[in-house]
């Protein structure tokens, strides 16, 4: 196994998880939703402690966690569109890129744990396989409360 590709794999999902916190850090300033903000705190100390392990992960292996986030493309249009939607107070617009965010999360780990696997150990994969499960409950309670608004309405 290429230590060098190892780290490059669980680096791309410690961008993830920045990725995650960053939006969610964004969502929290700007909204006056107590609850939104109990639950954007939740889903920050979710990545927060699956960012921890990845870089221990990486650590061991001899490289360097990265800082980075994947501020291109997708994520950077969904956390502008959660900054928008929460400057407007929409909470329907808030939980619409949350969830969308939250996809392309899942995405991200699931690519990994498809296309990646001759670079991850068995011990990784269980690793990453645990903190997919743990954002897909996050995912699950943002479709919950999107789908609650809008049986409400």
């Amino acid at each position: 196994m290429d230590n060098e590709k190892t780290i490059d794999v669980l680096n791309s999902i410690v961008q993830i998880n920045n990725d995650r916190i960053e939006g969610y850090v964004t969502a929290s300033k700007e909204t006056e939703e107590v609850d939104l903000k109990t639950l954007f705190a939740g889903f920050i100390d979710t990545s927060e402690q699956c960012k921890e392990d990845l870089e221990d992960e990486v650590g061991k292996l001899g490289g360097e966690p990265t800082e980075s986030t994947r501020i291109t493309g997708k994520f950077f249009r969904v956390w502008m569109d959660v900054k928008a939607a929460l400057t407007g107070n929409d909470r329907k617009a808030i939980l619409n890129s949350c969830e969308y965010g939250e996809k392309a999360a899942q995405d991200a780990y699931e690519g990994v744990l498809t296309d990646d696997l001759e670079n991850l150990t068995a011990e990784q994969q269980t690793m990453l396989a645990a903190q997919k499960q743990l954002l897909q409950a996050d995912h699950s309670k943002i479709i919950s409360l999107r789908d609650a608004l809008v049986e409400s309405n």
